[in-house]
């Protein structure tokens, strides 16, 4: 029996997201001229497949079709990431020059989303023939092991940061490997020196694209007050940035969220979706939530968040399967990862990524997604003694 109570969490997260949709979209309706109820139907549409998703994977076999679905979206995806800077317009969007989406029966769905799943499943199926406890092994012999994995790793990332321009999808997924890696039984060292190497990556990927600098530069304009009182005045003066960066976004968003206060503003009664915050109800949707749901409902949409997390941890916990318990713990850390990426970027904590919120974002591409991880789980959750 699959486990009713993530499928029930899952399935309200689903349900606040279409609510949030409704109202924080009020001002880009009227922009652009459509019905009050456009974004909040489709999302009722991919709520609705969402679930049904969730509900149909979990009704099979995980040993049969497990393997099979997991791989189709590993290669499927990595297929069409590949592609899609060679197909033609009609077939892809592009926003900012980079082709990141495909056009599907009037719906533009993100192949990374996929991605994401398909590879976690790859590593979980991988790392439970290949990897185990060090063992007492060297560094040298634990990287030997690890290389096949990092030329997969960084292969993918080429594609995802260079192709599609999307740094945010290389930070979640670098994370969830890292920490895969541990689970699997490498040592904490091998854990550092592949967390170093990662954020020589990870600099890399920003220095060489100037949008990313700004964006970088932007951040730090907001936060750099707060730090630098730590640093001597000749320090200080040398890492100021000019104030003519407007970090505006982040600005509202924090304006935002401290308009919410505890109880909010009441549903439907935000003003900074009022064109002050763009896109608020994809990336900015937990600012829309606190202003209009103040501490109590963000302190309430995580708590399910958490419960969600709660059960996902503890199929991997009761599996006795290695592969199902470290594919349990992979999109566990998925969805914890992409939550805290977009939570510290919309509080001004990190430099935002563009992540969205699983199941509360606006979109299908993330929220299909999401559901193909959530429903493998169940599958798999089968196999593990839930009582």
């Amino acid at each position: 029996m699959a486990d009713r109570k993530l499928f029930t969490l899952v399935s309200i997260l689903i349900c606040i997201s279409i609510v949030l949709t409704y109202s924080l979209s009020a001002y880009i309706t009227l922009l652009f001229g459509v019905s009050e109820f456009h974004f909040a139907l489709r999302q009722v549409g991919f709520g609705v497949i969402s679930i049904l998703i969730i509900w149909g994977l979990a009704q099979l076999d995980p040993d049969r079709f497990l393997k099979p679905i997991g791989f189709t979206l590993f290669i499927g995806s990595i297929v069409l990431m590949i592609a899609m800077p060679f197909l033609p317009e009609f077939l892809v969007s592009a926003v900012g020059g980079a082709k990141r989406w495909i056009k599907i029966f009037g719906f533009s769905l993100a192949p990374v989303e996929f991605f994401k799943v398909g590879f976690v499943y790859f590593l979980a199926w991988s790392f439970s023939r290949k990897l185990g406890h060090h063992g007492g092994m060297g560094l040298k012999a634990e990287f030997l092991r690890f290389a096949p994995y990092g030329v997969v790793f960084v292969g993918a990332m080429f594609v995802i940061a260079f192709v599609q321009n999307d740094l945010g999808q290389v930070v979640v997924l670098g994370m969830t490997l890292l920490f895969m890696l541990m689970f699997a039984g490498s040592s904490f060292r091998f854990f550092l020196s592949i967390l170093l190497a990662a954020l020589s990556f990870f600099i890399f990927f920003i220095l060489t694209a100037e949008h990313r600098i700004l964006r970088i530069k932007s951040w730090w304009a907001l936060a750099q007050n707060s730090v630098l009182e730590l640093f001597p005045d000749s320090i200080a003066e040398q890492l100021r940035v000019p104030t003519e960066v407007e970090p505006y976004q982040i600005g509202h968003s924090l304006n935002a969220i401290h308009n919410g206060a505890f109880f909010g503003t009441g549903l439907g009664c935000g003003t900074f979706k009022l064109g002050f915050l763009s896109e608020v109800h994809t990336d900015f949707v937990l600012a829309g939530l606190a202003e209009e749901f103040g501490f109590v409902g963000v302190a309430f949409v995580v708590f399910i968040f958490m419960w969600m997390l709660q059960r996902i941890f503890k199929i991997a916990n009761r599996s006795s399967d290695t592969s199902i318990y470290l594919f349990s713990i992979g999109i566990g850390l998925l969805l914890s990862f992409a939550f805290l990426v977009n939570a510290y970027g919309i509080s001004g904590i990190t430099p935002i990524k563009g992540i969205s919120v699983p199941f509360l974002s606006y979109g299908g591409s993330s929220m299909l997604g999401a559901s193909f991880g959530v429903g493998m789980v169940l599958m798999a959750s089968k196999k593990a003694n839930m009582r």
